[in-house]
């Protein structure tokens, strides 16, 4: 299947590189052009000499994921503090609408997320309960509690998520490797 260009489809989102620190000015600008944005936030305790505070940081630091109404690139490169939209040497390139649904999931669900290293290998699992029910991910155990790790590879870029073991289900195709990695060589 080839991946759609920009202005194919209405329904496509595309990551828009950004200013590191300038993702909320750039998410408002572009929504002001009339732009479906998403731009994913997590809580950060930072310290300074004096106090403690709470502040608000993108999930992917210096990309915002950008929905076009239409086919009209330049309204979106024109917006201050964007660099480019994500793609390749054919132009910009959509991310899979799962990869952006996964996301949103998280950030609805106010679960505690946070951004992580990009992880692209290892057995995926379903997420069968709970807030995040229909995501795929790849579970890591962090501190003895299993995390979820939720990746979108055009950016090289993953976030992970606490959630309870009881949530998710290992697809059976993942099984049968597991079971045959446990069995002793030579039998």
């Amino acid at each position: 299947m080839e991946t759609p260009r920009f202005g194919e489809s209405t329904r496509d989102w595309f990551a828009v590189q950004v200013w590191a620190g300038r993702e909320p000015l750039c998410a408002r600008h572009l929504e002001l052009r009339g732009y479906d944005v998403f731009l994913p936030l997590y809580h950060e305790k930072r310290r300074w000499s004096d106090r403690l505070k709470t502040v608000d940081c993108a999930l992917f630091p210096g990309y915002v994921f950008c929905r076009s109404n239409g086919g009209d690139v330049g309204k979106i490169i024109a917006a201050p503090s964007v660099i480019r939209i994500v793609g390749n040497s054919r132009g910009p390139v959509a991310i899979p609408s799962d990869e952006v649904a996964a996301i949103q999931r998280i950030v609805q669900a106010r679960l505690s997320a946070e951004p992580c290293e990009f992880l692209q290998q290892g057995d995926q699992v379903h997420i069968e309960l709970g807030p995040l029910r229909g995501t795929h991910g790849v579970v890591v155990m962090i501190k003895k509690h299993h995390r979820l790790v939720v990746s979108i590879p055009l950016l090289q870029r993953s976030v992970t998520v606490e959630i309870e073991s009881d949530w998710l289900s290992i697809p059976w195709d993942a099984r049968s490797s597991l079971n045959r990695s446990a069995t002793p060589s030579g039998e």
